[in-house]
């Protein structure tokens, strides 16, 4: 397909005026020379201010078809009359500054002159040809990078917007059931109420601080699951012990949101709540080489049947697979005592 077929706006894109420039001058020197090396009497210098003045035509005359034409004009159409006119118009410009007059040399004696004519000819075609082209294949590179760039930046939204809904889900759900409880507590046991209270502006305030930030921590998640299990700890009463063992040193390290938190509800929900006796649940962290393992265990009703994953647990795989392709891991086991361990693994990096 010739690209005076394509509408304007798919016109091939163009390397910078500088950057081509460079190529023109590089071409023009290689021709001078080849010029040198067969051997005529004019000195090098002098085929080097001729080549590139010829060469500095040309590549005029094709920016000024281009802007005149708007680029409807095909590359090779263009090449054909730009180069012979480009070499009078060069040849006789080279004069000015005191180099032989090749161009009336080879009119007023083609015969003798027509090997030399050749092999300017074709050089000057053939440096047209390699600027026109490697201009188009450096604009084509160029555009692909800002077309990378622009799906990077989709996905980048795409993946904010994502995470947004799925707090939208999580939180509503949350916060009525934990507000009703308080509101249930204060009528009977003040205290309790109060301690809940406590935990909830713990929780708000590391949600907060998460919707804000750019970078999220494990410290910071560390907090807000505490504040999430104390929550629980109190509404569930001795059904539910739990322990959050995630050491200082590994708490720079950057945890996006929603990856642990929906692993620690599902452990409250479908582990502790409907096991008669309730349970344990456990909260560990630990670096593994450049690897980041979270795991969260819990002694409750354990897998049970199988069947289809949860919500929350298919929105933290889809998470994992959107942030770190096959990187990212989530894995599901049965405990031997009852229960089960949910075990993360994400590519270590650090705040």
């Amino acid at each position: 397909m010739n690209f005076t077929d394509l509408p304007p706006t798919l016109h091939p894109p163009r390397a910078s005026s500088w950057l081509v420039l460079v190529w023109v001058l590089a071409a023009s020197s290689v021709i001078a020379s080849l010029l040198a090396l067969l051997g005529t009497d004019r000195q090098w210098g002098d085929e080097l201010i001729a080549s590139n003045l010829v060469g500095l035509t040309i590549w005029g005359l094709i920016r000024l078809v281009h802007a005149v034409t708007g680029e409807r004009l095909g590359s090779l159409s263009t090449t054909l009359i730009c180069v012979p006119v480009g070499l009078v118009l060069g040849g006789k410009l080279a004069t000015l500054f005191g180099v032989f007059d090749f161009i009336g040399a080879y009119a007023a004696h083609p015969s003798d002159s027509w090997k030399s004519i050749a092999v300017i000819v074709l050089c000057a075609a053939s440096a047209s040809a390699f600027v026109v082209v490697s201009s188009q294949a450096a604009g084509y590179r160029l555009e692909l990078e800002i077309e990378k760039r622009r799906l990077a930046e989709a996905s980048r939204s795409q993946a904010v917007a994502e995470l947004a809904l799925l707090q939208a889900q999580i939180e509503p759900h949350f916060l009525f059931n934990t507000l009703a409880h308080v509101q249930s507590a204060i009528e009977q046991d003040p205290a309790t109420g109060k301690k809940i209270l406590e935990h909830l502006i713990r929780y708000l305030r590391g949600t907060l601080r998460r919707a804000r930030s750019a970078r999220y921590t494990l410290a910071e998640e560390r907090d807000l699951i505490e504040a999430l299990l104390g929550i629980a700890t109190i509404r569930l009463g001795p059904r539910l012990r739990h322990e959050v063992n995630i050491a200082d040193e590994i708490g720079p390290a950057v945890l996006p949101p929603l990856l642990l938190q929906p692993l620690v509800e599902n452990a409250i929900r479908h582990g502790i709540e409907p096991a008669i006796e309730g349970g344990e649940i456990r909260v560990e962290g630990e670096r593994a080489g450049d690897m980041l393992v979270l795991r969260v265990s819990d002694t409750g009703v354990g897998m049970g049947a199988p069947g289809p994953e949860g919500v929350g647990l298919a929105n933290v795989r889809e998470r994992l697979a959107s942030l770190y392709g096959t990187k990212g891991r989530l894995t599901l086991q049965p405990q031997a005592k009852g229960g089960v361990i949910a075990e993360l693994r994400l590519p270590w990096q650090e705040s």
